[in-house]
């Protein structure tokens, strides 16, 4: 049977994502200008409403609320892991605005009601649509599935490389950072942990 998540009588619907485009416009000009770029030259003549629109697409995920992904489940007995690996995954750094990427590997176990697969890489796609850091998108995936499926316990690691560390500064091309979050059965259960870690190689 599925059921569908209320918030004061109301099915939790996503909220769209509204950027000024004439203002990120300007601001595109005034940042080429400020480089020693000429917005007037033929090959930047349409650039600064190419990136408002791209700023537009790629933090689709800010101001909308996760939740609503997971609003659907289905009653089921099932009390064993629930692992979708390898969800793969872009977004972009709040310090250099530059994008980092990689994979995001998700579990929980459910405590008599289950979600669609697909829905959990929503979620992490609506989080990773923000102007982001790795540390804090690993917890908030991480407490979006706690807080609406109400699991006995969710596990997420992620993967990624960062442009900001390959670009500029230390510029270590082949570096990647893992980060992980816990929390239930994940935490509080050593064996748990250790057979999350396994299905994840």
């Amino acid at each position: 049977m599925s059921v569908d998540k209320k918030l004061d009588n109301k099915v939790i619907t996503p909220v769209a994502r509204e950027v000024d485009q004439d203002r990120a416009e300007r601001a595109i000009r005034e940042l080429l200008e400020a480089i020693g770029e000429d917005p007037s030259r033929d090959g930047l003549l349409d650039t600064p409403a190419r990136v408002a629109r791209m700023w537009t697409e790629v933090l689709s995920g800010t101001n909308n609320d996760p939740d609503h992904h997971l609003s659907k489940t289905f009653d089921i007995e099932h009390d064993e892991m629930v692992l979708v690996r390898d969800i793969p995954f872009d977004s972009m750094c709040e310090h250099h605005m530059l994008p980092f990427f990689g994979k995001a590997h998700v579990a929980y176990i459910p405590n008599g009601h289950i979600t669609r697969l697909s829905k959990i890489a929503r979620v992490v796609d609506a989080y990773a649509r923000r102007l982001q850091v790795q540390e804090r998108l690993t917890d908030e995936i991480k407490d979006c599935i706690q807080g609406t499926l109400n699991p006995k316990g969710v596990a997420v690691v992620i993967e990624a490389q960062h442009l900001c560390m390959q670009m500029r500064g230390v510029q270590k091309q082949h570096s990647s950072t893992t980060t992980s979050a816990f929390s239930g059965l994940f935490m509080s259960d050593e064996k748990t942990r250790a057979e999350f870690m396994n299905l994840m190689k």
